[in-house]
């Protein structure tokens, strides 16, 4: 059973957390990913994909299939999922 964020921690601080739990399948693969910011008012997460996730044809599916769609279901009020380089 997967652990949720509390509701009552920051956004950030709840964010942080799906991406650590995430954090070694990508690292399994060769990867890394770190948290860069999260916008509140929008509810876009700024991520920087590292190792060979970076520049890896396969990366977009990724950030939108496997990072996004967990912080959608685990955090309420994130909107969308962006890599910045």
């Amino acid at each position: 059973m997967t652990q949720q964020p509390k509701a009552n921690s920051g956004i950030r601080q709840q964010v942080q957390a799906v991406i650590d739990h995430i954090r070694p399948l990508l690292q399994a693969d060769g990867g890394d990913i770190e948290l860069v910011g999260v916008d509140e008012s929008t509810g876009t997460v700024s991520v920087r994909l590292q190792g060979a996730c970076r520049g890896c044809p396969s990366a977009a599916m990724t950030l939108r299939m496997g990072v996004e769609r967990h912080l959608k279901e685990k955090v309420p009020g994130v909107q969308k999922v962006e890599a910045v380089g």
